[in-house]
């Protein structure tokens, strides 16, 4: 009898252990639906005025209204992007810290010596947003009006003209250098802090021309004090249907658009993941936003973390080629 009694006893302390044990599996499920609880962080790696920033702002209030909670964008610029990129990676992976950013992201460690993180180690792809056409330009007093006048200015004057860059691995950078490759102009590159402060730059005619992406460029264009020589993407732009592409203007199969997503940290829970995921495709599919994306030529892909994984594999492989074949090594 004694022995029953023990072995009710043990049975009762199994049943208990057990019931406990199955109580932990909602509270985990629960655990990864409750986010997010507080507000979240989406780090820009510019600062404020350029083209990662300007679609940053234009997601942000639907975003935060998709997630429940304030969407506080944090601008970390310098160092083509990877102050920023590097102060995401190691980051908590709770999802309360993610980076919103664009090619530099993939061309970054094809160019520069030192990286201070790891592509595909240190970060969690979430969703491939979209991409935009770049825009060739100079300022609007150039005696310039072509993208072929432009060219034969320079080459009339090796050494006399510059780009001005929003920063080095940007794909507008990669343009400029593809541009003095093909064209071979002795064009050399200065590097900003982010797109703002180099619009200003060619604004008051400190440097010679940029290519920058069509969402931070396309308000000075409008407003007279910049001239679009040229869009780098292989069709024309819905904005600026007058404007012609490189390809037209004596660069056959001239093609760089800027592209953009969000990365967390790496090792993400699966579920918080698929929240951002989710609330980022929401909010690109929302009315107001499809209307505003649409008046700067933005193209929405709106690709999960999966697709966005194999299209950053393409592009490092398109990039490398590019960089090897412009030679384009940078100490950093």
């Amino acid at each position: 009898m004694k022995i029953n009694r023990m072995s009710r006893d043990s049975r009762r302390r199994l049943l208990l252990s057990m019931s406990g044990g199955m109580l932990l599996l909602p509270l985990r499920g629960w655990a990864n639906t409750a986010f997010p609880d507080k507000p979240v962080k989406v780090v820009v790696p510019f600062p404020p005025g350029g083209t990662v920033d300007t679609v940053t702002r234009l997601l942000s209030n639907q975003l935060a209204n998709q997630l429940g909670q304030p969407v506080v964008i944090d601008n970390k610029g310098g160092a083509g992007g990877t102050i920023g990129a590097r102060l995401v990676s190691q980051a908590p992976a709770d999802g309360y810290t993610i980076l919103l950013t664009a090619s530099n992201q993939v061309i970054n460690p094809l160019i520069l010596k030192t990286v201070p993180y790891n592509l595909d180690k240190d970060f969690t792809p979430i969703c491939y947003i979209g991409y935009v056409p770049q825009l060739v330009l100079v300022n609007a007093e150039s005696p310039a009006k072509t993208f072929e006048e432009f060219v034969a200015m320079v080459k009339a004057k090796p050494g006399g003209y510059n780009w001005a860059t929003s920063g080095l691995g940007t794909a507008g950078h990669l343009a400029e250098e593809l541009i003095n490759i093909t064209g071979d102009l002795k064009m050399p590159v200065v590097p900003y802090r982010g797109g703002g402060p180099a619009l200003m730059d060619l604004m008051a005619n400190h440097v010679s021309a940029m290519v920058e992406p069509i969402p931070s460029a396309l308000p000075h264009v409008k407003g007279g004090r910049l001239r679009a020589l040229a869009v780098t993407s292989p069709v024309r732009a819905a904005s600026l249907p007058d404007v012609p592409t490189v390809a037209e203007s004596g660069m056959p199969g001239f093609e760089l658009p800027s592209w953009y997503g969000v990365w967390g940290p790496a090792n993400m829970d699966p579920a918080v993941v698929n929240k951002i995921y989710d609330s980022f495709k929401r909010t690109l599919q929302s009315t107001d936003v499809v209307e505003r994306l649409n008046e700067l030529s933005f193209v929405v892909v709106a690709d999960p973390p999966g697709p966005f994984a194999n299209f950053i594999q393409k592009e490092t492989e398109k990039y490398s080629n590019i960089v090897k074949t412009a030679g384009i090594v940078i100490d950093g």
